[in-house]
């Protein structure tokens, strides 16, 4: 058995667009409800039987210009929500001085799986959640998923699907940097499971990443 899930990263936000560091608020930009818009008319044919979002306004936005073109019920699961920042950034300038310090002294601690500078989720919060959802993904009963989430966490997960319980933030960070994600670009990943799939083919796997060039046709991917 093989199931396909396309992840997406939400449109562009108006606070992506000023600069500001986000939490669940926050609508699309004229942009980013653009980038939708492409993103679902990508995905228009393609057999997708459900489309599952962060709760987050962002994604929920994005979710509905999609689910446009798709023609396909939204189901909304804080599992694939972002990652939470420290409230004492939420909504304030990434130029901010005092941003830049708390980001900094998170930017320097960014090795340790553990370290938390006040009530973010901090590293092993996250990879549990990954590891929650993608267990979760994997038990539904949909062969063609799409999934409205966000970049942090999304990297996250594709992290984890090609480190398992091995990843460490160390490691996160590097594939991270080295892997960003566009606003409303698709990643395919697949589960597959069953007694005929031979060992080495079970369980995830990335299949395409942050695809976002209008001119590719995803059904002419090998997916």
């Amino acid at each position: 058995m093989r199931k396909l899930f396309y992840f997406v990263r939400h449109g562009e936000s108006e606070n992506n667009a000023k600069g500001l560091r986000q939490g669940p608020d926050g609508k699309l930009s004229e942009k980013g409800r653009e980038q939708a818009k492409q993103t679902g008319e990508r995905l228009e044919h393609h057999p997708i039987e459900i489309i599952l979002a962060s709760p987050y306004e962002r994604t929920k936005e994005t979710a509905e210009i999609i689910s446009h073109y798709v023609k396909k019920p939204i189901e909304y699961n804080a599992l694939l929500a972002e990652r939470r920042n420290p409230k004492e950034i939420i909504g304030k300038s990434i130029t901010d001085p005092e941003v830049i310090r708390i980001v900094e002294i998170m930017d320097k601690t960014s090795h340790d799986d553990n370290f938390r500078f006040s009530d973010e989720e901090n590293f092993a919060d996250l990879k549990a959640r990954a590891k929650k959802l993608l267990d979760f993904l994997a038990e539904r009963p949909e062969t063609f998923t799409l999934v409205v989430t966000h970049g942090i966490f999304l990297r996250l997960v594709v992290a984890y699907i090609l480190e398992g319980e091995k990843l460490t933030a160390r490691e996160y960070n590097k594939l991270s940097f080295l892997n960003g994600s566009n606003n409303a670009s698709v990643t395919v990943c697949e589960y597959k499971k069953g007694f005929f799939v031979p060992k080495k083919e079970k369980g995830w796997h990335l299949v395409a990443w942050d695809d976002y060039s209008i001119g590719i046709d995803l059904k002419s991917r090998p997916i």
